[in-house]
C-alpha cells in the first residue's frame, strides 16, 4: 500500500491508524532492501547558515558558483509533482528548500522520493540556487531516507494547538511550532548570560546535593524518598541554600548554583512540583549588594533575550531599564489601598478581617507582621507590574534573614516582583548562630503545630556557622518566571520542556 503524496491529501483523507498502518508497511519495503535505519550520512552545512550566508547574495551571482552542501533533517513539505518536486527540510538551525527533479537524482530516486512522507528525516547533496522568486533552494543530486517517521505530522496550517498535547508530547510541538523552539532557545541563551555574568563577577559555580538528609533553605512541603543502602529517609531538595552558605563558611566567598528544587505542593500557572532557580552567596555584604546584583542580572538576561529592556508582557509594557522601584509591604499596601489607616494596619483582627475578605488565608504564624505580609499578598501584590522590589519582612516569616539593627521586628530581606510576580527573594544572611538556632527550633514548634512547610531544625548547618559565617547576602532568582516573563508566555508550562501532567 502506498501513500500518495499529492498536495497532503493522503493525512487529511485517512485517520491516524490507517496512515500509521500504510507507513509500517513502507518501512517493511524498505527493511527488505537493505538498512532501514542507515548512520553512514553525515551533513556538512546546516539550514540557518546556509540562509545567513548566501541568502542575500543574488540569483545571478549564487547559481553559476555551484556550491556543493549536504543538508539533513526533517521533510515537513512536499510538493509531489511530474518531473520535478520541491520539499521543505528542517534542521535545528531552520528551514531550507530543497528542489528535486529525474535529471538531479534519476527518475527512480525521484519516483521513490514522491512516496516519501512527510516527518520523514532525510539527507540532500546537491548544490545551492536560487528560484525565481528569489528562495535559497539545494538542487538535489542524491537523497537518501535516514529515518521513516510513523506517525503524521500535525496539520501544517494549524500546527499543534491543543495545549495537552503540546505538553504531553513536547517532541511534537518542538517539531510543529517555531515559537516552542524559539523559548526553549531564549531559554538557554538567558541561563548562558546569567552564568556569564555570575563569572565576570568573580562568582564560582558550583553543585550541591539534590538529596538532603534534612531538609531546609526554604518553608516548602518536601518530597520524601528512601535511600535503601543507608536504610534513611531522604529528601529532594526544596533550595540548594544551607549548603552554598557553608561553602562560604569554608572559603568560598562567591558561590552561585543554578539547578532544580522540588516542592511537593500545588500546580498552577506559575508552579511546577519542580523547577529551576539560580541561588548565590557573596562574603562581605548585605541586602542592597544583592538586589544591585538582581537587578544586573535580569537586564543581562532580557538584552540577551530580546534585545532591549523595554519589553511587553501580555501586551503590556514593562520596564526593566529604569531603576527597580523599593517599598516596604506597608507602602505597597497604602500605595494600592490609600484609604487603609496606620491604625487599621497594625489592629490584628482588622487584618483578620481584611485578609479574609481579599480571599486570602490567614497565616499559621499569629504576628503583626505576617498579617501585613497575607494582606500585602491579597491586594498589594497582583499590581506590581513594573520591577519593584519589596524590603524589610517581618522576622515571623523570614527565619535564615539577619535583623534589622535598626528597625525592631524586621530583617534585611526583599522580594523582587514583576508583573504581579515574585521573581526573586533575597537577604542579609544570619551569621549568629545562637539567633539561627533559636529561630530553627521556632520553626519546629510551628511544624509541631500542624504548619507542613516549617522549617526543620539543622543541626550541622549550626555548627558550621560556629565556625564563623561573615557577613553575607544572599538571593535566589527563579529562573522558569524570569523566561516566561522574557518569552512573554503565559504559563509556566510553556517554558518547561516537560511539564508535569497527570497520567493519560
Amino acid at each position: 500500500m502506498n501513500e500518495q503524496h499529492t498536495p497532503q491529501t493522503d493525512d487529511i483523507q485517512l485517520d491516524e491508524n490507517q496512515i500509521i498502518a500504510a507507513r509500517r508497511e513502507k518501512l517493511g519495503e524498505i527493511r527488505k532492501q537493505g538498512i532501514a535505519f542507515p548512520n553512514q550520512y553525515r551533513r556538512n552545512a546546516f539550514a540557518g547558515d546556509l540562509q545567513a550566508q548566501y541568502g542575500a547574495i543574488e540569483k545571478t551571482e549564487l547559481d553559476p558558483q555551484e556550491i556543493p552542501v549536504k543538508i539533513a533533517g526533517r521533510m515537513m513539505l512536499q510538493r509531489a509533482m511530474g518531473k520535478a518536486s520541491f520539499a521543505t527540510v528542517q534542521d535545528t538551525s531552520g528551514p531550507i528548500q530543497v528542489y528535486v527533479n529525474n535529471q538531479g537524482v534519476g527518475e527512480a530516486a525521484h519516483h521513490a522520493f514522491k512516496h516519501w512522507d512527510l516527518g520523514d528525516i532525510i539527507g540532500v547533496e546537491g548544490t545551492l540556487f536560487k528560484t525565481n522568486h528569489g528562495e535559497l533552494t539545494v538542487r538535489a543530486a542524491k537523497l537518501h531516507l535516514l529515518t521513516k517517521s510513523l506517525r503524521p505530522l500535525p496539520d501544517k496550517h494549524k500546527g499543534l494547538t491543543d495545549q495537552e498535547t503540546k505538553y504531553r508530547q513536547r517532541y511534537v510541538d518542538l517539531i510543529a511550532n517555531p515559537g516552542s523552539r524559539d523559548i526553549f532557545i531564549k531559554r538557554s541563551q538567558i541561563v548562558q548570560a546569567i552564568r556569564s555574568y555570575m563569572v565576570a563577577e568573580n562568582y564560582l559555580e558550583v553543585e550541591t546535593p539534590m538529596m538532603h538528609p534534612i531538609p531546609g533553605g526554604a518553608a516548602a512541603k518536601p518530597f520524601v524518598t528512601h535511600h535503601n543502602a543507608l536504610d534513611m529517609p531522604l529528601y529532594l531538595r526544596i533550595a540548594p541554600e544551607l549548603y552554598l552558605k557553608r561553602l562560604v563558611v569554608g572559603g568560598l566567598e562567591r558561590v552561585f548554583e543554578i539547578n532544580r528544587n522540588f516542592r511537593n505542593e500545588g500546580m498552577s500557572v506559575r508552579h511546577n512540583p519542580e523547577f529551576t532557580m539560580m541561588e548565590f552567596y557573596e562574603a562581605f555584604c548585605g541586602y542592597e549588594r544583592m538586589m544591585e546584583m538582581t537587578e544586573g542580572i535580569i537586564r543581562a538576561a532580557a538584552q540577551t533575550a530580546c534585545g532591549r529592556l523595554n519589553i511587553e508582557y501580555n501586551g503590556k509594557a514593562v520596564d526593566l531599564a529604569a531603576p527597580f522601584e523599593r517599598l516596604t509591604i506597608l507602602q505597597a499596601i497604602k500605595k494600592y489601598n490609600p484609604h487603609y489607616t496606620d491604625e487599621q494596619l497594625n489592629d490584628a483582627e482588622w487584618l483578620k478581617q481584611e485578609i479574609v475578605k481579599h480571599g486570602e488565608s490567614l497565616p499559621p504564624a499569629p504576628g503583626i507582621g505576617s498579617l501585613q505580609l497575607a494582606l500585602f499578598e491579597g491586594c498589594a501584590e497582583s499590581r506590581l507590574w513594573n520591577p519593584t522590589f519589596i524590603i524589610d519582612y517581618p522576622v515571623e516569616v523570614s527565619p535564615l534573614a539577619r535583623a534589622s539593627d535598626t528597625r525592631p521586628g524586621l530583617t534585611e530581606r526583599f522580594e523582587l516582583f514583576v508583573v504581579g510576580r515574585e521573581l526573586a527573594n533575597g537577604y542579609s544572611e544570619l551569621n549568629d548562630p545562637e539567633d539561627q538556632a533559636a529561630r530553627f527550633k521556632a520553626q519546629v514548634a510551628q511544624k509541631d503545630a500542624g504548619d507542613d512547610e516549617a522549617m526543620h531544625y539543622d543541626a550541622d548547618y549550626i555548627r558550621a556557622m560556629e565556625y564563623g559565617l561573615p557577613p553575607t547576602g544572599g538571593c535566589g532568582i527563579g529562573i522558569d518566571r524570569l523566561v516566561m516573563l522574557l518569552t512573554d508566555a503565559q504559563t509556566i508550562r510553556d517554558v518547561v520542556l516537560f511539564p508535569q501532567m497527570r497520567p493519560e
